[in-house]
């Protein structure tokens, strides 16, 4: 433990060090979770655009699939820059309408995968977030927070859950539930 996490820990009350700790580590084991299901989601994007503009032709496919699908950590942001990419390098390399429809179709398709399948199994599911629960997470934090919103929407919902569960159980073992 560091410095700094000694000093706030001997700010803690000691009857509630215990559960304090407990709570913080089961955060931080569900916030790894997150990141481990966000990595996944990155490489399989990776994956799909690579895969998907070097179909259509692509001088450029690996580097611009890799780095749109690296640059998905940030929503929309790493997708609006990949796709801008590819549109570029299409048009850079088939001078036609060719470049327009394979961005279309396969950033198309990989927008619909992301949001609709992998985000919300590979990273709902390990944070114990129902899929339709990751996605009302998404919007509700966008249209209150904007870009930071979307940040911080899974994370937030997840540590969110944690301490409900944690009330629930708290509740269900509390002297007003049993004595009902």
């Amino acid at each position: 433990m560091g410095r700094h996490a000694h000093r706030l820990r001997g700010l803690i009350p000691p009857r509630l060090r215990a559960s304090v700790e407990s709570f913080t580590t089961e955060c931080d084991h569900v916030l790894g979770q997150y990141l481990r299901g966000q990595l996944l989601v990155m490489l399989a994007m990776a994956v799909f655009f690579g895969i998907g503009l070097s179909l259509f032709g692509l001088d450029v496919a690996l580097p611009v699939g890799v780095f749109t699908g690296l640059a998905m950590f940030v929503p929309y942001l790493g997708f609006g820059a990949g796709l801008l990419l590819a549109t570029l390098a299409g048009l850079l390399q088939f001078a036609s309408v060719k470049a327009l429809l394979m961005v279309a179709v396969v950033f198309g398709l990989g927008q619909l995968l992301e949001s609709l399948v992998l985000t919300p199994r590979l990273v709902g599911q390990r944070i114990g977030l129902h899929p339709l629960a990751v996605i009302f997470a998404l919007l509700a934090f966008g249209q209150l927070f904007g870009l930071v919103g979307v940040l911080v929407a899974l994370p937030a919902s997840a540590v969110l859950l944690v301490a409900l569960r944690r009330g629930r159980a708290e509740y269900l073992d509390s002297r007003l539930y049993r004595d009902s």
